[in-house]
């Protein structure tokens, strides 16, 4: 069986989240769960061959942008890093590091969602081993 990771984001209007998510960041809807209260409790959205769930914990939780604090980074590998930031901006994302060269070997910029989410955008430009920018294989 093959191992997949999917990151669960947890939003106050989920809704508002699967409308800005596809606007800006090219997401596709494949999933939602509205419960009997009326909001959407679940969520699936699909980026390629990648897939991020969505959901709403309740009244007592607080995103990152009420909490005034990143709580999390999600990164995701895209084809063209400059046109999707391009996307991004037109939809109004807030950019808050535009796109440059890594010395890891990727181009990304971080865009943040209007609940606080920080979303790093790379695309592969160059092979860059590990050692030469600083980075250990296998360190435990």
């Amino acid at each position: 069986m093959s191992q997949t990771i999917t990151p669960y984001l947890l939003y106050e209007d989920v809704a508002a989240a699967l409308d800005f998510l596809a606007r800006a960041f090219g997401f596709r809807e494949h999933l939602r769960l509205t419960g009997s209260e009326g909001y959407v409790n679940h969520a699936e959205m699909r980026l390629g061959d990648g897939a991020i769930f969505l959901g709403d914990p309740g009244d007592t939780y607080r995103n990152p942008k009420r909490l005034g604090q990143e709580t999390v980074g999600v990164y995701v590998e895209v084809d063209d890093v400059d046109a999707h930031h391009a996307q991004a901006t037109g939809a109004g994302a807030e950019i808050v590091a535009e796109p440059e060269d890594q010395a890891y070997g990727h181009r990304r910029y971080t865009a943040v969602d209007p609940e606080g989410h920080h979303w790093f955008f790379a695309q592969p430009i160059a092979e860059v081993a590990a050692e030469e920018w600083g980075a250990e294989v296998g360190a435990a």
